[in-house]
């Protein structure tokens, strides 16, 4: 899988305090996670949803938009997951095409009957995950070392590279 995501693996020296660790159980606290996900590159193969358990997870290689801020370019590999999840749905993506890539731009929380809520990741070219859930209980993780990109994501309308 590293293949995939980074081409040649340039390996950045870090601890485990570099790596995020962050939970999400409101809006604010989504926002955050959201932020961090933001251009993560996500296989649709490494997305999952397990009715029995209640839980939706995936695992993505994540743009560090904080070190793009002190002029590092890098990404790391990340894993991301909601628990009590009542209905996970999607739309613009085939699960029949399990190598296909999605650019998660963005991640919302909206109450319908509290604690009750739905989750809704979008990516970019109009592919969405909606995970309908008793409350919001989320959680992203960092999973190994951060690795050096040549590239930095960039969006239409931006005048320069954002930075955090």
């Amino acid at each position: 899988m590293f293949r995939f995501l980074t081409g040649r693996l340039h390996q950045m020296p870090d601890t485990p305090v570099d790596r995020l660790r962050l939970l999400a159980q409101d809006e604010e606290d989504l926002a955050v996670l959201s932020a961090h996900m933001q251009d993560a590159l996500v296989r649709v193969a490494d997305m999952a949803f397990l009715p029995n358990t209640g839980v939706f997870a995936l695992v993505g290689s994540r743009f560090d938009w904080l070190a793009a801020g002190q002029g590092r370019k890098q990404r790391c590999q990340v894993g991301l997951h909601f628990d009590r999840v009542l209905k996970a749905s999607r739309k613009g993506f085939e699960a029949a095409k399990p190598e296909d890539v999605l650019n998660l731009l963005s991640m919302t929380y909206t109450v319908t009957d509290a604690p009750a809520g739905v989750v809704d990741l979008v990516f970019s070219g109009g592919a969405a995950v909606r995970l309908e859930v008793e409350c919001l209980e989320g959680q992203l993780r960092d999973l190994g070392p951060r690795w050096q990109t040549t590239l930095q994501p960039g969006h239409a309308g931006d005048s320069a590279p954002q930075s955090i």
